[in-house]
């Protein structure tokens, strides 16, 4: 679908979320001429839009006039909007443009309404994406091209484009499945698929709409692929970008990054270069090692040279709450894992300790664990769970794995954390519960920093690896691993007794 920009001015347009991405809209639709409403539920956030000058309306009172979307020429909405909330349905069904605030990223960036058109480098898929655009970002710093981070990791793509100096000439791009659900436009110079699991399925009905989503990454230029991963492994066929190559951990074919020996090589780009020693690289582990494989065919895609791949990969440092160590008491290493948001991300840090007590639980978004469980069963010195799905969770620990001790942190005076599951009934004899009704978040998951802490033995690890999302009980992730810190520190201080 093409559109004008030129059809904004003068034209109404609604903006739905007055979040960060939907605040970010405002000033670029205004520049474009067009008169900007935001729409949201809350008041707070639909007052700072009215601030930067947008009218501003409440979400269930437009709802509730049927004929007020027909005022608008075009909605915008932020990622966090599924096709079927009633607001979307709605403006698709008075056949109105539907965009992202990506897609108004990408048009606004080739239509040079800021400046000559950008490259974009994309980065998705269901984990490792905020720490590969890292490494990106870090490597085209390394090759002195000024660049800039942006989109899921942060910052707005459209306040990049808004800047003056410095100007960024090549942008790393986040992207999660919803961005790229509502931005079919975008054409990448490359784009890569990390990997592919299980997450948000209630979201988008199912993992072939979730799939299909993440292949809005591969149609521009290159594409990029994690072999390894059995689903993007086999998208290759799927991909609609003009090259498609993949990296490996193993030795990499013609068409491959991959590792040789200690060393990243790339087969894909040169015969066989050196990019970077195994060591350079943090996080150090499988999972850091294909981040930076992928982040390397990224930029080795736009002809960055190996030595700005080297020098990247080994200035880069993880950010916050991604398997970082908190500190150690008793004997017993503490790690934030708390941006282990599903399944198959806290695979990957449960396989890197030989002996865990994991912390888990919150928000499963429809994504199943006993897969995980299974494989992770015998790393388990104990688990201690918390949040709405912590039962589902603890179901799947007295199929697969009845040996390990559980300990339910249960805050359900209101019945409103954990969820009355169909086969909660089975685990009730099997955990060990321990309520703390009425508590809030960082108090509930002190008192599970306590449980674990007690449970664990000298030389083991206790893992906060949620498998799961943070929003029944905190505001964010980050809120989340903010608080399992202060807990730990909390331990630190008064020491635990065996």
């Amino acid at each position: 679908m093409t559109y004008d920009l030129e059809r904004l001015r003068g034209a109404r347009v609604l903006v739905a979320g007055a979040g960060v991405s939907g605040r970010a809209t405002i000033a670029p639709l205004s520049h474009l001429g067009a008169h900007v409403t935001v729409t949201d539920r809350n008041a707070d956030a639909l007052a700072r839009c009215a601030e930067l000058g947008a009218d501003t309306v409440e979400l269930d009172s437009l709802l509730e006039d049927n004929a007020s979307l027909r005022d608008f020429a075009l909605v915008v909405t932020s990622p966090g909007f599924p096709p079927s909330a009633p607001l979307l349905s709605r403006a698709a069904g008075a056949a109105l443009p539907i965009w992202g605030d990506i897609e108004l990223s990408w048009r606004i960036d080739r239509a040079e309404i800021y400046g000559p058109a950008r490259r974009w480098l994309v980065v998705t898929g269901t984990n490792g994406k905020t720490t590969t655009t890292t490494m990106l970002h870090a490597i085209l710093e390394a090759a002195g091209i000024p660049s800039a981070a942006c989109g899921n990791i942060g910052l707005p793509v459209l306040d990049v484009l808004r800047r003056g100096e410095p100007r960024a000439d090549v942008l790393a791009v986040e992207l999660s499945s919803f961005q790229l659900h509502w931005a079919p436009s975008v054409r990448p110079d490359a784009g890569v698929i990390l990997n592919i699991a299980e997450d948000h399925l209630d979201w988008h009905g199912g993992i072939e709409n979730y799939i299909e989503a993440k292949l809005g990454a591969l149609t521009g230029t290159v594409g990029v692929l994690g072999l390894d991963d059995p689903i993007a492994g086999s998208l290759r066929d799927r991909s609609r970008a003009v090259f498609t190559v993949g990296f490996t951990l193993g030795y990499p074919d013609a068409g491959e990054l991959g590792i040789s020996g200690d060393v990243l090589v790339d087969r894909a780009f040169a015969d066989s270069a050196v990019l970077a020693s195994v060591d350079d690289v943090t996080p150090p582990g499988p999972a850091g090692l294909s981040d930076a494989l992928a982040a390397a065919a990224l930029a080795r895609a736009i002809d960055v040279p190996e030595s700005a791949v080297h020098d990247g990969l080994l200035r880069h440092r993880v950010g916050p709450h991604r398997a970082a160590p908190v500190g150690v008491v008793d004997e017993v290493l503490y790690i934030d894992d708390s941006k282990a948001t599903n399944p198959h991300a806290a695979r990957s840090s449960l396989l890197a300790h030989d002996r865990v007590v994991w912390i888990a639980g919150g928000l499963l978004k429809g994504a199943r664990v006993d897969d995980l469980v299974v494989e992770v069963a015998p790393r388990l010195s104990a688990v201690v769970l918390l949040g709405r799905d912590a039962g589902e969770i603890a179901d799947a620990l007295t199929r697969h794995a009845p040996e390990v001790p559980v300990v339910l942190v249960d805050t359900r005076d209101d019945g409103a954390m954990i969820s009355e599951l169909p086969g909660e009934a089975r685990v009730q004899a099997g955990p060990r519960r321990v309520a703390v009704p009425g508590a809030d978040a960082p108090a509930a998951m002190r008192v599970a920093v306590q449980e674990a802490g007690a449970l664990a033995r000298p030389g083991e690890a206790v893992l906060l690896a949620p498998a799961a999302a943070s929003l029944d009980m905190f505001a964010d992730y980050a809120q989340r691993g903010r608080s399992f810190v202060a807990a730990v520190e909390e331990l630190r201080r008064g020491g635990t007794e065996r």
